[in-house]
């Protein structure tokens, strides 16, 4: 195939392609970041029991009506009551009051609680047999937590398809659930191909280069959350490519190679993918990147990034992230956008869509967006220190200082407003 995709007609290929993996069961801390697949429902009311929301005293507000620090109150204190003891056979009376301290269960007759702080030891030692002093009017259930104040038995409490961030777990942990079902993470098959390439801890000789793609791949893997797989390098042979290719679709869920999708001689990517699977496009209106080849075999979804670094890296943002995200149940797939302007001119061939690696920041309470010189597909130094792809439209070839440009922010990550 050699028709050429815009990059929306591509994406829309690459997700058709795409299906949630079945859902495992994991240990909550597991869980963290991760898609409930089935709705939470807790097996107790949160509070558990009315509890006290501050140290200090527990009362009845209609003893203290009209209690002012020129006019205090004063209540007997009949108990004294820590977090976690049992209150049954404990009841606050007409004229007493229980010392009680944060989180511990009301007693009976209690319908307030007035703090420690606007409190005065008139006998004793503050504690059960001590007369205190009381400077306010409390009001009715003033600093009590309620009984299924924030969730009753049996109401769902997360619902399937919400992210786990640290708050639902502590929610979770609270409604009784040591294990929660999340959407299995994808395992993705990392490849990378040609003969040039040697291991990062070799030495290059003459014509080669390190596999630094194989690494970045894996890193970008991690980072949306997904298991990388990485084989050995694949040399520039069909056979060889065809025994790789079927070995990872096998062992994972998703294929990830670097290489060898252009129109070279010993471009094997695409003839191997042919014969074994499905071949949808190899080329895609984009700036760096425009070999670009979407496939499968036997069913698993193959993506074939170009060779050089930042041709890949910005491949891998565009398609492959938001794919491992809707494998992992995410209904938020894109990047947030920021709107920018051009700190400088930019020139760009109008028959494509630029992902210029940029950065932008807020200057003078306006976003602007600047560019380093180099924008080569051969290095990975200005998306390791940019935040953005600074995005320049189809059909246009002058962009002056000024202009006002999508920058998708590489350091934010998905739904965040």
């Amino acid at each position: 195939m050699t028709q050429t995709m815009t990059v929306e007609e591509a994406r829309q290929l690459v997700f058709d392609r795409i299906k949630v993996l079945p859902a495992e069961e994991v240990s909550l801390l597991e869980a963290l970041g991760r898609v409930l697949a089935v709705d939470a429902t807790s097996d107790i009311d949160v509070a558990p029991f009315d509890n006290s929301a501050m140290d200090g005293f527990a009362v009845r507000a209609a003893d203290l009506a009209g209690a002012t620090a020129d006019s205090p109150g004063e209540l007997d204190v009949i108990a004294h009551i820590a977090a976690g003891d049992d209150v049954e056979g404990i009841a606050v009376g007409p004229g007493q009051a229980a010392r009680i301290m944060t989180g511990a269960a009301v007693p009976q007759g209690a319908d307030s609680v007035v703090m420690v702080e606007r409190t005065s030891v008139v006998s004793g030692d503050g504690g059960m047999g001590a007369r205190v002093a009381f400077e306010i009017e409390p009001r009715l259930g003033e600093h009590i937590r309620r009984r299924g104040e924030e969730v009753r038995a049996g109401d769902v409490v997360i619902s399937a398809g919400e992210k786990l961030g640290p708050a639902a777990i502590g929610l979770l942990a609270s409604t009784g659930h040591a294990t929660v079902p999340v959407y299995r993470r994808p395992r993705v098959a990392v490849l990378s191909t040609g003969s040039e390439l040697v291991e990062v801890a070799e030495k290059p000789g003459p014509g080669k280069i390190r596999n630094s793609n194989s690494y970045s791949i894996a890193a970008q893997v991690i980072a949306a959350g997904g298991i990388p797989v990485r084989y050995p390098i694949v040399a520039d042979d069909m056979e060889t490519t065809r025994a790789a290719f079927e070995k990872a679709a096998a062992e994972c869920d998703f294929i990830a190679t670097s290489g060898g999708v252009s129109v070279g001689d010993f471009d094997f990517v695409k003839p191997v993918l042919e014969e074994l699977g499905e071949l949808d496009f190899c080329k895609v209106k984009m700036r760096p990147g425009n070999p670009q080849t979407l496939g499968s075999i036997r069913g698993v979804p193959f993506f074939g990034l170009p060779g050089n670094p930042t041709s890949t890296y910005v491949g891998f943002e565009i398609f492959v992230r938001p794919s491992l995200l809707m494998m992992q149940g995410f209904s938020a797939i894109d990047r947030p956008v920021t709107m920018a302007r051009l700190s400088h001119d930019v020139k760009k061939k109008q028959d494509r869509r630029y992902y210029l690696r940029g950065r932008v920041e807020l200057v003078d309470g306006e976003y602007s967006a600047s560019l380093p010189n180099s924008q080569s597909s051969a290095l990975l130094t200005a998306a390791h220190r940019g935040n953005c792809f600074v995005v320049l439209p189809e059909g246009e070839g002058v962009f002056a200082a000024g202009t006002l440009v999508q920058c998708v922010r590489l350091d934010m990550e998905e739904g965040v407003q």
